[in-house]
């Protein structure tokens, strides 16, 4: 199992960073190896991925979320990994965003590839184009401000 940790400053308020996190379904506009997310429920995600060439599948469970604060989650089949996304306001307009994640690679490749670095410079990568993301479009793209509690 690894762990991975990666910051960026985000130049948007904590509210906003939130909210953007908050639309699993936009995620494959930043980040790399996501093909698609559908939102089941609130708490309920089915992920598709590429990694290394081979397509992916797997079902994601949010297990506490807090507006402005965090969202945390597990996965519940496929490559095992649990994680939290946290949001810190450092001024009214602008936030620092903190992944944090448990990955268990799954094959020869990925555990290669963890050993060598390319899990944790793809998560640096798709922290990277958040930021771009979300302050080039300067809002969010929807919003869901319910509290899943631990």
């Amino acid at each position: 199992m690894s762990s991975i940790t990666q910051s960026i400053d985000v130049d948007v308020p904590v509210t906003t960073a939130y909210n953007q996190w908050t639309q699993f379904e936009s995620f494959p506009q930043f980040m790399d190896s996501v093909e698609e997310i559908r939102q089941l429920d609130d708490t309920h995600n089915h992920w598709v991925v590429k990694v290394g060439g081979a397509t992916r599948e797997f079902d994601a469970t949010v297990t506490e979320q807090h507006p402005d604060e965090r969202v945390a989650w597990k996965s519940d089949s496929g490559p095992q990994h649990a994680g939290v996304v946290t949001f810190h306001k450092l001024t009214d307009t602008s936030t620092r965003v903190t992944a944090q994640m448990d990955i268990d690679p799954d094959g020869f490749l990925e555990t290669v590839g963890d050993k060598l670095g390319v899990i944790d410079g793809r998560v640096k990568g798709d922290m990277e184009r958040f930021k771009t993301f979300i302050e080039e479009r300067g809002g969010e793209t929807g919003a869901w401000r319910g509290d899943v509690p631990r």
